[in-house]
């Protein structure tokens, strides 16, 4: 691939679960999650196993150099390819990962998955999500007021779509 660094998403596979659950316990991703504990091997392996048999669901993991740099899942929601995103970098990536891995993850929702419509949640305050979504075409579709209490205060969630026709126009400047 043509570029600083050669990249490519693949499939999740079992040997990836400790990698991605160091990520994800780290407290720089958790602090932006919906669920904040930091999560057991036990429960991460039954979610794995559970979302791995849903065919509407895509884990997948983005390689920069043949390393293993971030998470990316796609969930299907509902029918004519509308799905849910979420994703996060390894804590120790290189500057300029989370814009590579999200444009190379858009591609694939896109070109691979055939999807029409990614939908994208982050918590207000998480003002780096925000900005990223919008850098990368995403627009604003709604603010879920109040909608996610973290156990002492509640928090506004920022709600996004993209359209591949969108992301098509974006891709093509």
């Amino acid at each position: 691939m043509e570029g600083p660094m050669a990249q490519r998403i693949r499939v999740m596979e079992q040997d990836d679960l400790q990698q991605v659950l160091a990520w994800r316990n780290s407290p720089s991703v958790r602090r932006f999650m919906y669920t904040q504990h930091k999560i057991s091997l036990a429960e991460h392996t039954h979610w794995f196993e559970r979302a791995s048999l849903d065919c509407k669901r895509h884990l997948l993991i983005f390689e920069q150099e043949e390393r293993a740099q971030g998470f990316i899942s796609f969930h299907e929601v509902s029918a004519g390819g509308i799905a849910d995103w979420g994703f996060y970098t390894a804590p120790d990536a290189p500057k300029g990962t989370g814009k590579q891995l999200g444009i190379s993850a858009l591609m694939h929702a896109f070109a691979r998955l055939g999807l029409h419509k990614i939908c994208g949640q982050a918590l207000a305050f998480n003002e780096r999500s925000i900005q990223f979504h919008l850098r990368l075409g995403f627009r604003q579709e709604g603010i879920l007021r109040e909608q996610y209490f973290d156990g002492e205060k509640y928090h506004s969630v920022t709600c996004f779509g993209l359209l591949a026709n969108e992301w098509q126009v974006t891709t093509e400047r």
